[in-house]
C-alpha cells in the first residue's frame, strides 16, 4: 500500500499487475452519442457482446456551446465534431442501461471530465454502477480543454489540474470503504462512509489525454491511460515517457494498461502493429463500422478479433 500526502495513490490494494502482452480487447465508442432510443442504445451493446467486443465507452460534454473559443486539442481546426444538437446522453446513465441490458461487456468513459463534476457524486455514481454491474465499471477521467463549458457549470476553468489530482485521490478514499478522511485545498471531507463500495478493488481509474502532466499523473494516480489516437510510430516515444515517469515515481510500468482509440486502419495487420507497440486495447469509433454498423462491426470481429 502506497500513501502519498495522506492520500491514497493507484497502487493501493493492487496485488495483481495488468499483465502486459495479453489477448488484444476491443471495445467501442461512443455508445452514448446520437443515440435514437434506450432500444438503440441496447441493442447496439448487446449486439457488441455478442461479437466478442470488450467494451463499450462514452464521451462527456453537458453542453456544446454554438461557439467557442476554446481549442479542441485532437483535431486541426479546433473544434469538436459534434453540433450543438448531437444527442449527448449522460455517459454515467447510458452505461448504467448497458449494464441493465448485457451481462459482461465492460463499460468505460472516454473520458468524463473530473475536474468539473461533484468528485463526491461521482463517486457515489462510479461505485453504484461497479456494484450493480458485478465489476464491469472502467472510469476514464480528464482534465477537461473547453473553458466554457467550465463557466457553465460555475466551476474555476484555472487550477483544473491541480484539483484532478486531488479528487482521484480521494474519491478513492470513498471507494475504500473506510472512514472517509481529506482535507485540502479543494476538499473538506471528514467522519463519513459512503456504500454500496465497487467490486473491483481497485475499480480502474484511467487518465485520458496526450499533453501537459499526464505522464506524471498516470504514473501518480492511474491504471492505465487512455490514448487518443493509435498511431504505432507515435506510441513508442509517448510509452517510453511514461515508462520513465514511473520510474521516476517508483512505480512498476507493467500496472499501467494502455487503450488506444484505432479507427482500423490496417485491418488485423495494424491491431498486430499496436499490441507490438505496447496497446492492450484498441476503442473504435462507430462511425468506422461505416454506414450499416451492424454489418461493420461483424466483420470487425470475424476479421480483425478472431484473428488476434
Amino acid at each position: 500500500m502506497v500513501i502519498r500526502d495522506g492520500a491514497v495513490s493507484a497502487s493501493m490494494a493492487r496485488t495483481n499487475p495488468r499483465p502486459r502482452g495479453s489477448t488484444m480487447k476491443f471495445g467501442i465508442i461512443p455508445i452514448n452519442i446520437g443515440t435514437r432510443s434506450l432500444d438503440h442504445l441496447a441493442r447496439t451493446a448487446q449486439r457488441a457482446e455478442e461479437l466478442g467486443f470488450e467494451s463499450v465507452w462514452t464521451f462527456e460534454h453537458v453542453i456544446v456551446p454554438l461557439d467557442y473559443e476554446s481549442k479542441y486539442p485532437y483535431s486541426n481546426s479546433g473544434k469538436m465534431g459534434a453540433a450543438p444538437e448531437t444527442p449527448f446522453i449522460d455517459p454515467l446513465i447510458a452505461l448504467t442501461a448497458v449494464a441493465a441490458s448485457t451481462k459482461q461487456i465492460r463499460l468505460g468513459t472516454g473520458v468524463n471530465i473530473l475536474s468539473q463534476t461533484n468528485p463526491l457524486l461521482m463517486a457515489k455514481q462510479v461505485a453504484s454502477i461497479d456494484y450493480l454491474s458485478g465489476g464491469r465499471m472502467m472510469l476514464g477521467v480528464g482534465i477537461g480543454w473547453l473553458e466554457e463549458e467550465f463557466d457553465a457549470m460555475g466551476v474555476p476553468f484555472k487550477r483544473r489540474g491541480a484539483r484532478f489530482d486531488d479528487y482521484v485521490q480521494a474519491m478513492r478514499k470513498v471507494w475504500s470503504g473506510e472512514t472517509v478522511e481529506h482535507e485540502s485545498e479543494f476538499l473538506s471531507w471528514h467522519g463519513f462512509k459512503s456504500y454500496p463500495v465497487p467490486v473491483q478493488k481497485p475499480l480502474p481509474v484511467i487518465m485520458g489525454g496526450a499533453k501537459g502532466k499526464i505522464y506524471e499523473r498516470i504514473a501518480r494516480y492511474g491504471d492505465g491511460w487512455f490514448v487518443p489516437s493509435g498511431n504505432p510510430a507515435d506510441l513508442g516515444t509517448k510509452l517510453a515517457e511514461l515508462k520513465a515517469a514511473c520510474a521516476a515515481e517508483g512505480r512498476r510500468f507493467e500496472e499501467i494498461e494502455i487503450t488506444c482509440m484505432w479507427p482500423g486502419v490496417g485491418g488485423v495487420d495494424g491491431a498486430r502493429a499496436l499490441a507490438e507497440a505496447g496497446v492492450h486495447r484498441v476503442v473504435m469509433p462507430l462511425q468506422a463500422f461505416g454506414a450499416d454498423q451492424a454489418a461493420g462491426m461483424q466483420k470487425v470481429s470475424e476479421e480483425i478479433i478472431a484473428r488476434m
